[in-house]
């Protein structure tokens, strides 16, 4: 049996949640002593299921399925053994026994920062996380995000455009892109970044996987930056978690009438910093830029796009009437009525369909805010 194989043996075996397998290798050292451990051994450490899930072993056709996924250019498991494992997330409470990894690996060992916000985010919100995350990356900081939509998104797409590169820690398992909508972003990080999970590969994405990953994002970086968040964003449970594991925690102000700023605006009254500027953010953690950046443009794949080279020009395309009565400020369904002269039912099915395609986001109250 090899090391690889015994470590998926043991990450696979249903019920046995990380928790219990830290406590097993804290107690025998490694999964191939575990893995040959008898039933009066394991039950000091295991409920009598778990002893017996770990007995009869994982699912065969998912344990060859880890090992064919892993023989793809690009896929890797790492784990607590490998010399690579990041010593970040050796500090935090529940270190992930295992991370499936898609891209490049290395990034796990450069200095990072996470960003995260609101899945509704707005135009300006958008804005302001790429802007904030290509200054950072261009810094030399990886960005770490959460490949959602809105925030997550704008996040990774500028620690992209930057040196550092961004790096998605997901919740559910690699061969799963989730939201759909940014499978074409996903491709992206596979290709100069990184994407991430400690979920075993056809994952589902159930709500209790995504505090687990957020654990992760803040347990990767040196802070984490919250851009914009209703005050039940996912967001501050990832700002709440970073605080607990000792990470800084840093808030963009906005207005006091946006609800997407009251989850910001509570971080700030609870210590996080307030900051207007990436500036701000490199003078908190004290970063001097290193002289050699972890993944300059001019070390990616032949083909990229290099720092100096003009954005390409791309075909202009009609605009649409909806979006362009959409100026920019949330408004109601009533008032796009008038401005477009569509029926409610027609006005109605076309924003479904400028929601879903990524174009708009529906706000609370019945209102639309143009993402793009």
């Amino acid at each position: 049996m090899s090391n690889l194989d015994a470590w998926l043996r043991l990450t696979l075996v249903p019920g046995v949640g990380n928790t219990s397998l830290i406590r097993l290798l804290t107690a025998f050292g490694s999964p191939e002593a575990v893995l040959s451990c008898g039933r009066a051994a394991l039950s000091v450490h295991l409920t009598a299921a778990q002893c017996d899930a770990l007995l009869a072993g994982p699912d065969i056709a998912q344990l060859d399925a880890a090992l064919t996924w892993l023989e793809q250019p690009g896929n890797s498991l790492m784990t607590l053994a490998d010399t690579d494992y990041p010593k970040t997330l050796l500090e935090i409470a529940d270190p992930p026994a295992v991370l499936y990894c898609k891209g490049q690996r290395s990034l796990l060992s450069q200095p990072a920062l996470g960003i995260v916000g609101s899945r509704n985010a707005t135009p300006q919100g958008v804005r302001d996380a790429e802007a904030f995350a290509h200054a950072l990356s261009d810094a030399g900081l990886t960005i770490v995000s959460g490949l959602a939509l809105g925030i997550d998104a704008a996040a990774h797409r500028g620690g992209l455009a930057g040196a550092g590169s961004s790096v998605a820690v997901i919740g559910t398992g690699l061969d799963r892109i989730y939201p759909a909508r940014n499978k074409s972003l996903a491709h992206q990080l596979v290709e100069t970044g990184l994407i991430v999970s400690e979920f075993s590969l056809g994952t589902p994405p159930l709500p209790g996987h995504f505090p687990r990953r957020n654990r992760l994002i803040s347990g990767l970086t040196r802070g984490v930056l919250v851009v914009e968040a209703a005050p039940d964003s996912g967001s501050l449970i990832t700002a709440r978690v970073a605080a607990e594991q000792g990470r800084e925690v840093f808030a963009i102000p906005g207005s006091i009438h946006s609800p997407l700023a009251r989850g910001c605006h509570a971080l700030i009254k609870q210590g996080a910093k307030l900051v207007e500027s990436a500036a701000d953010i490199l003078d908190e953690l004290a970063w001097q830029q290193p002289l050699d950046p972890p993944l300059l443009r001019q070390d990616r794949p032949q083909g990229e796009r290099q720092a100096a080279d003009p954005l390409p020009v791309l075909p202009e395309t009609p605009v649409d009437p909806v979006l362009d009565a959409l100026d920019g400020a949330p408004t109601t369904l009533d008032t796009l009525a008038q401005r477009t002269g569509l029926t409610l039912d027609a006005l109605s099915a076309k924003l479904l369909m400028l929601e879903l395609d990524g174009h708009i986001a529906s706000l609370p109250g019945g209102r639309y805010q143009k993402i793009h």
